[in-house]
């Protein structure tokens, strides 16, 4: 990666609209933020790239004022300390107005209305998982608020984001998107991530139950963890961050995530952005699908509400999870067409180039033998420069030592974290991060061998445990392979 400007003062503004606020200027263009996003291997936050988005005057409060007497849906959960986690399957949910949700929310009390039944000292509201094209679909014009293209994502904007309005408590239980990476934009109140890596997945116990598409849960309550009965939890390298209003969270692709809000009202805009990991994702979901919902569905043909997430409302017939894998399959092989033909116009294109790079690079070891040990030293590659500075705070690896600092890492711009910490946080994941895929199996075997050990003697094996065997995120990828190839025969 080339050296990436530190100050505001050292990369000139692109022309695209968004780029200068009277004398205030980005710390990237589009161009350069787009490069640094997917070349990072680890969780980051980005400062001041989003000062004069509208959309960072979306309060609550502003809100309720564009969307007046708009129902939304509200996750209703207990404000307790348990170590089991508290999954959307086990919630209770309110429609309600955002005018209804901020009464509620300042424990006025009161005997009518959608909260009636909900102490506010007790229960936490949180209405997750809003996409704009729904929530705003007669004010499209909103959809501008939102400018993602700041990142290098040309004309994408609030069509392809989601809103999260929360109190205080409300979280997202601990789990990994199946697709793409994740931006979030924090509009208000402020919000602590807990992340954990993909190699760290066999130490997460991930399951599918409750199942939604493209989320694998873990079976832990990762702020109040059952080491007894999880006892490889302890292995976890947790990476903790308290995102403030204005800031930018970059999630990569398979990184663990548990959010809670931390203030009495938080305000938060994310969008997905595809990957081309996703085309085989969505192959290995589909077949994911196809087993939960056959074997579920076999067990209890009546209550699908006890395992099927709310967020997941199309048909789960076989005949339609058949359907939804053909697609699947067949756009990832359409994909693979498209890729073979950009690959061999671009091979013809370059042919040329490529045959006088030849010629260069023989002229060159000519003229090395030649010149001296000089010139041969000159010729070492350079280490890439760390993308980490000011405006951009990497998320670091936990620590007893580092817990007292947490909640305030990111007060202000986080520039005195940065300069405290500048050299050791740009060597942790800057280069590409290794697979592990060795110990991540060594360790699946050692979860299983724990969890036989710990668990009392028992001879009933349940539906959800042989799911949690055949959609392990591993299994799954190992089918949707062996698929790929027997389907590729004839491609």
């Amino acid at each position: 990666m080339a050296a990436t400007p530190g100050a505001t003062t050292e990369t000139a503004p692109a022309a695209g609209a968004g780029e200068v606020e009277g004398e205030r200027v980005k710390p990237f263009t589009p161009e350069k933020a787009k490069e640094i996003l997917m070349s990072l291997q680890q969780p980051a936050v980005f400062c001041n790239m989003a000062f004069d988005w509208p959309a960072q005057h979306w309060t609550v409060k502003h809100l309720s004022e564009v969307l007046p007497g708009k129902q939304i849906r509200f996750r209703m959960g207990m404000k307790r300390t348990d170590t089991v986690p508290q999954f959307e399957t086990t919630c209770n949910y309110v429609e309600a107005t955002l005018e209804e949700f901020l009464t509620w929310n300042c424990s006025q009390p009161t005997m009518s209305g959608p909260f009636r039944d909900y102490d506010h000292s007790k229960f936490w509201a949180y209405a997750d998982y809003k996409y704009f094209v729904s929530l705003f679909e007669d004010k499209a014009d909103i959809f501008q608020d939102v400018i993602w293209s700041d990142f290098g994502f040309p004309g994408r904007n609030g069509r392809e984001s989601t809103l999260w309005i929360g109190s205080m408590g409300a979280h997202t239980p601990c789990h990994l998107d199946s697709y793409g990476c994740n931006l979030v934009f924090q509009v208000q109140g402020r919000k602590r991530w807990h992340l954990f890596p993909p190699e760290d997945t066999p130490f997460l116990y991930p399951t599918r139950i409750p199942y939604e598409e493209s989320s694998v849960f873990s079976k832990i309550n990762v702020v109040n963890p059952d080491l007894k009965r999880f006892p490889q939890f302890r292995k976890a390298r947790r990476h903790t961050v308290t995102l403030n209003p204005g800031q930018v969270l970059f999630v990569p692709r398979h990184w663990w995530h548990y959010v809670e809000s931390v203030d009495p009202v938080t305000v938060s805009i994310n969008s997905w952005i595809e990957l081309e990991e996703d085309h085989q994702a969505r192959v290995e979901e589909a077949i994911t699908r196809m087993l939960v919902c056959a074997l579920k569905t076999a067990e209890d043909p009546t209550n699908t509400r006890a395992w099927l997430n709310p967020t997941e409302v199309e048909e789960t017939s076989h005949e339609v999870n058949c359907c939804y894998l053909n697609r699947a399959v067949s756009a990832l092989f359409d994909h693979y067409r498209t890729s073979k033909v950009t690959e061999i116009q671009e091979l013809r294109t370059n042919r040329e180039d490529v045959k006088q790079e030849g010629s260069d690079v023989h002229n060159r070891m000519a003229v090395e033998q030649t010149g001296g040990q000089d010139i041969i030293l000159g010729t070492g590659k350079q280490e890439a420069a760390s993308p980490f500075g000011p405006d951009l705070v990497p998320v670091i690896l936990s620590s007893e030592e580092l817990s007292s600092e947490i909640g305030g890492i990111f007060e202000g711009d986080g520039k005195d974290f940065v300069g405290k910490d500048r050299e050791h946080s740009g060597k942790l994941h800057c280069t590409k991060r290794q697979r592990m895929m060795s110990k991540s199996e060594d360790a699946v075997v050692e979860q299983i061998a724990s969890n036989s050990s710990m668990a009392p003697p028992q001879t009933f094996i349940s539906t959800d445990d042989l799911l949690d065997c055949l959609v392990n995120p591993q299994v799954t990828r190992i089918v949707a392979k062996l698929l790929i190839q027997g389907r590729s025969l004839w491609f």
